[in-house]
């Protein structure tokens, strides 16, 4: 495989969700605990169901390796890539992993739980159970963080690649005729100024039906 090369594998689009979600999770975790920063937190939690709706819709008319059909494998496949790892064979795709493709989609889930619990705790119901729930998916949601982190570090040591800096330039080590043809700026601004938009429409209080 020495014709391998750098090629275009993350669009734009992809990186940009990944990254404000980071932003966003890591808000919402730092804010939660004051009251004084209530409506930030709001802001930010909102901002990362939002984003994970986009996400979703981005999986299925998306680029070649942001598509769910592209990483979505059943178990018999899951159990293959991990004992493939464990045996140094690692796969031979350039986009998600088919472990780490369920994780990503099991953490998407897990945020949308956050903010569904978190919304019900702000209206109050089921008394104190969904105010309980919020925290306690909250904290599930962060151990998959941190193992999705180790997880990364530890595939870029396998493979050779740092797959944290793929995840910023869209860059990865593949064939030509696997890169992706358009990068997709002009949808990757747009989510941006989306995601900036619904965070101000939050924080202001523009639309009291989701924090009072």
């Amino acid at each position: 495989m020495s014709n391998k090369q750098s090629i275009l594998v993350w669009d734009v689009p992809t990186r940009v969700f990944h990254w404000l979600l980071v932003i966003c999770f890591a808000g919402a975790w730092l804010t939660s605990e004051s009251e004084r920063l209530q409506m930030i937190h709001y802001a930010f939690g909102y901002s990362a169901c939002a984003l994970v709706i986009f996400r979703v819709v981005w999986g299925f008319i998306g680029t070649r390796y942001a598509r769910f059909t592209q990483f979505l494998r059943g178990p018999a496949e899951m159990m293959s890539h991990a004992k493939g790892l464990l045996s140094s064979n690692s796969h031979n795709t350039v986009g998600h992993n088919p472990v780490g493709g369920i994780v990503m989609v099991g953490l998407m889930l897990l945020i949308l739980l956050i903010g569904l619990t978190g919304y019900f705790s702000v209206k109050e119901f089921l008394g104190d159970l969904m105010g309980e729930a919020h925290e306690a998916i909250a904290s599930l949601a962060l151990v998959i963080v941190v193992i999705h982190i180790a997880a990364a570090i530890i595939m870029s040591l396998l493979q050779k690649e740092n797959l944290v800096r793929s995840m910023v330039t869209g860059k990865k080590q593949g064939l030509p005729e696997q890169a992706i043809r358009f990068p997709q700026y002009l949808i990757g601004l747009l989510l941006i100024l989306g995601s900036a938009y619904c965070f101000y429409v939050i924080l202001t209080g523009a639309v009291p039906s989701l924090t009072q």
